[in-house]
């Protein structure tokens, strides 16, 4: 089939691409002729740079595009397929693992994978990438590395340096083209001279044509003239030329920009370098003022320091709305590092870390079901990379009860943001870490279950309800709710309508008498309309839905809400209100999209779908059924295995085949299936 899914990820470049006209061209036929290209080469020589703007220029001929997964924030190999899915905006939220999920997605899929800065997980890159290959003909893979895959079908390219001018030559050359460019756009009135000449090409041939290397260079002529910044690193290249240092392996020319960089920093922007190393990914000021501020770099400094270090090319501003972020290269942030443990703070500021985003995960369940519900998932999607960051060093620790506190305390965030399946890995790891009985094991067995039953497995969500009403949880009322939505939720997996009922009693009793709604109690209303309404006593259905919407909307809450949208339009089909039914279904449609929550909106565009079918509107439905596929597809437990709702689509589809005929029918549904989402939803919306 055509893929027409949203052709790629690619971001924009933030400065021209100087030279590389030979190697770009290199890259594209190699990538045409050989399923796995490498590219490799030291620190700072621009592979990702020229893997990104070749896989920019191979994108068209490819039919799903040129997918971005940048691999640097990532730590732990075994979350190696979790994000690539996440790149591929691969939602799949089932017990399935992932690297299954993965291959059988782009199993009929045309597109190349870039796999960038692989050095510190080869293996797990070479494991998956042949698993890949061998499963999707069509799929090209294209990684940066400092060292190859080690890969059979792997086509390897080594990324040289610039080209520099030649001894005794003052030509124009790449290097030289580049630190003209970078040089005018740190001072406006900077251009390559018969004056200055010269020693522009001293200074190429001495940083030895490596980009990065070239760029810090430029970056201090806000501060010295290109002659005395040539003499000064001269001095300094002589002073390191005979110092060894294999961790990790960079060029000498590298170690010297960075090393003289560094020196040239003022004490306070030295220390900060080192410490906001600690990050993965990007971060934000207060995150900095948080983990990197102390008597020694006081918090009313940071701002300062942090705006020292973009001036100096350390960091990179990020624009990011109100929020001021920075991202820190991974060469740099290697240096950095390194500096750390020097000083002896490693752990300690890695602690820090780790603390400030178990405050900021508080904040936000405590948040989650409020008015600042989508500003919250944008915020902690956003700081993904640091959450998996934080839990690396949870989990390093021993005693596992941070762990199990951060990630049970993330349950909203694996829940409501699209990541089950990677919230099960780590909760299961900080469960076997630490099995003291307490509130943080009690929160993570929560979590546990909720993910399960999102996955459709009834099983181990009533386990993690069996364990939430274990004997030393005896008496604490908020576990108890928790396993009763829990049993609820297995009930309604199962078909099992009566043990739904009784399991959502307590929730639907007390509904208006606990102050703010929970997660639970919410789960709790949602399972027993629907039992309500599967018993066809859509009345009352419509009764606890009621209920539901004004408990959400006391407290602006939105995800659980569109859900119950979801569930009410279900009962106004049953009762035959078929524009009801579709005006709820478009509201919680709005929402699903909104939230990125492809099991949501899985679900309510096979109600739309159900909605036309009614309607007698057989190609509205059988497109929307082909869009529902579509969607499924990336989260992969269609309809959660809910016996009534995998019948009603069973039947919508049947109806859909008799009203219009097989080869009509097709066609509509490939018309559905083979749009990009956004377009799909659009689709949806209408009437």
């Amino acid at each position: 089939m055509a893929d027409t899914w949203k052709a790629g990820n690619l971001p924009a470049e933030p400065t021209s691409l100087i030279g590389r006209f030979d190697e770009l061209e290199q890259v594209r036929v190699q990538c045409r002729r050989s399923r796995l290209v490498t590219l490799t080469g030291v620190g700072g020589v621009g592979k990702s740079r020229l893997a990104l703007r070749a896989a920019a220029d191979l994108a068209p001929e490819f039919a799903g595009g040129s997918w971005l997964v940048e691999l640097s924030p990532l730590d732990d190999g075994a979350l190696l397929p979790h994000a690539i899915a996440e790149a591929l905006e691969l939602a799949d939220q089932t017990t399935r693992p992932m690297d299954e999920v993965v291959a059988e997605h782009l199993m009929g899929r045309e597109l190349l994978l870039v796999l960038d800065t692989c050095e510190h997980l080869v293996e797990s890159c070479a494991e998956l990438v042949e698993t890949l290959l061998a499963a999707a003909p069509r799929l090209r893979v294209l990684a940066t590395s400092r060292r190859p895959l080690g890969l059979t079908a792997e086509r390897v390219l080594v990324v040289d340096p610039l080209p520099v001018p030649d001894d005794g030559t003052d030509g124009v050359t790449d290097a030289v083209a580049l630190l003209a460019e970078r040089a005018a756009a740190a001072v406006p009135d900077f251009e390559v001279t018969g004056h200055n000449s010269h020693h522009v090409t001293r200074l190429c041939r001495r940083l030895e044509g490596i980009p990065l290397a070239i760029e810090l260079a430029a970056a201090r002529l806000r501060d010295l003239p290109v002659d005395q910044l040539a003499d000064r690193l001269d001095d300094r290249f002589a002073l390191l030329a005979d110092t060894a240092e294999t961790e990790p392996p960079w060029h000498g020319a590298m170690r010297t920009a960075i090393g003289w960089s560094h020196e040239l920093c003022e004490p306070a922007e030295r220390l900060l370098w080192a410490r906001v190393s600690v990050f993965a990914g990007d971060f934000d000021a207060e995150a900095v003022r948080y983990v990197c501020a102390d008597e020694r770099l006081p918090e009313v400094e940071v701002e300062a320091l942090l705006d020292a270090l973009v001036a100096k090319s350390i960091l990179a501003w990020l624009p990011a709305g109100d929020v001021e972020r920075y991202r820190m290269l991974d060469t740099l942030r290697e240096y950095g590092a390194g500096w750390l443990r020097d000083l002896g703070e490693d752990r300690l500021v890695r602690h820090r870390h780790r603390d400030h985003y178990l405050r900021l995960a508080r904040r936000a369940a405590t948040g989650w079901l409020g008015p600042d519900q989508i500003s919250w998932y944008d915020r902690m999607t956003g700081e993904h990379d640091n959450l998996r960051a934080a839990l690396e060093v949870s989990l390093s620790d021993p005693e596992g009860e941070v762990a199990l506190d951060l990630a049970g305390t993330l349950a909203f965030f694996w829940y409501g943001c699209g990541f089950a399946k990677e919230g099960r890995y780590y909760l299961e790891q900080a469960l076997a870490l630490d099995a003291k009985p307490g509130p943080a094991r009690a929160q993570a067995l929560w979590a546990a279950g909720l993910i399960a039953a999102t996955q459709g497995d009834a099983a181990t969500a009533a386990a993690r309800a069996a364990d939430c009403s274990a004997p030393e949880y005896a008496g604490d009322e908020t576990i108890a709710r928790c396993a009763d939505a829990l049993n609820a939720a297995a009930g309604v997996i199962r078909g099992d309508l009566p043990a739904a009922m009784a399991a959502s009693e307590h929730a639907y009793a007390t509904r208006w008498g606990q102050g703010a709604p929970s997660l639970a109690g919410l789960l709790a209303l949602m399972c027993r309309a629907h039992a309500y309404t599967a018993s066809g006593r859509t009345d009352e259905a419509v009764g606890v839905l009621e209920d539901l919407r004004v408990l959400c909307d006391e407290h602006g809450e939105q995800s659980m809400r569109s859900h119950a949208d979801f569930l009410r339009g279900q009962a106004e089909l049953s009762r035959g209100r078929l524009e009801a039914a579709a005006s709820y279904g478009r509201d919680a449609l709005r929402t699903k999209h909104r939230l990125h929550d492809s099991f949501g909106m899985g679900l309510v565009v096979d109600l739309l779908a159900l909605v036309a079918g009614a309607a007698g509107r057989h190609e509205r439905a059988a497109r929307l059924l082909g869009l529902a596929e579509r969607i499924w597809n990336t989260h992969g437990q269609a309809q959660a295995s809910v016996p009534q709702w995998v019948a009603a689509r069973q039947d919508c589809e049947r109806n859909a085949r008799a009203g219009l005929g097989e080869e009509a029918y097709l066609a509509a549904f490939a018309g559905g299936r083979d749009h990009d989402v956004n377009t799909g939803v659009a689709y949806a919306l209408g009437s």
